[in-house]
């Protein structure tokens, strides 16, 4: 029996659920930003959806990559790489008006995600599933329903090669850093 259309529509808030998350463990996110390549924006949306049950295709994460890319390689990258650069020659308070700044540049890269991720069409998972995981545990950032369709960021992260599996290190560093 097929699902009647629906269309998921999402707020700003989604940023705040995102920031949340990143706050659990920042280090682990700028690694896998600086050593994959990976957009830490993106990964923290296909860990919302996967808490949300809300997943979208391979092609679909395609396309939201595309969406930021010239964006954050022609703006928002460099002017990281100059704030990292500058950090050394400011105080305390210049340097926290670049990190302000690029806030701003990924409000940006934000919004234009969010506008593209209302335009596309994600498929619910059934709730009905066999699945023995509590939902309201939205610590568990891998797809919990076990079942064999690929999550939102098993979908995000083999764009670059990597597996969901490099996400139980958010655990296990999470632990290593608190301890």
């Amino acid at each position: 029996m097929s699902q009647p259309f629906h269309r998921q529509t999402f707020s700003h808030t989604i940023w705040r659920h995102c920031e949340q998350s990143y706050s659990i463990n920042p280090q682990f996110y700028i690694h896998l930003q600086d050593s994959y390549h990976v957009n830490v924006n993106i990964l923290l949306l296909a860990q919302y959806l996967d808490q949300q049950h809300y997943v979208l295709t391979q092609q679909q994460w395609e396309i939201l990559t595309l969406v930021v890319d010239q964006w954050e390689t022609n703006v928002l990258q460099p002017y990281r790489r100059l704030r990292r650069i500058a950090k050394a020659y400011l105080d305390n308070d210049e340097y926290q008006k670049m990190l302000d700044v690029e806030l701003v540049m990924e409000r940006k890269s934000q919004y234009m995600l969010l506008h593209k991720l209302n335009l596309l069409q994600g498929q619910p998972l059934s709730t009905n599933t066999t699945d023995s995981t509590d939902s309201t545990d939205s610590t568990n950032s891998t797809n919990s329903t076990n079942n064999t369709e690929p999550g939102n960021i098993q979908h995000y992260l083999s764009l670059f090669g990597l597996d969901e599996s490099i996400m139980a290190g958010l655990t296990t560093q999470t632990g290593l850093i608190n301890s």
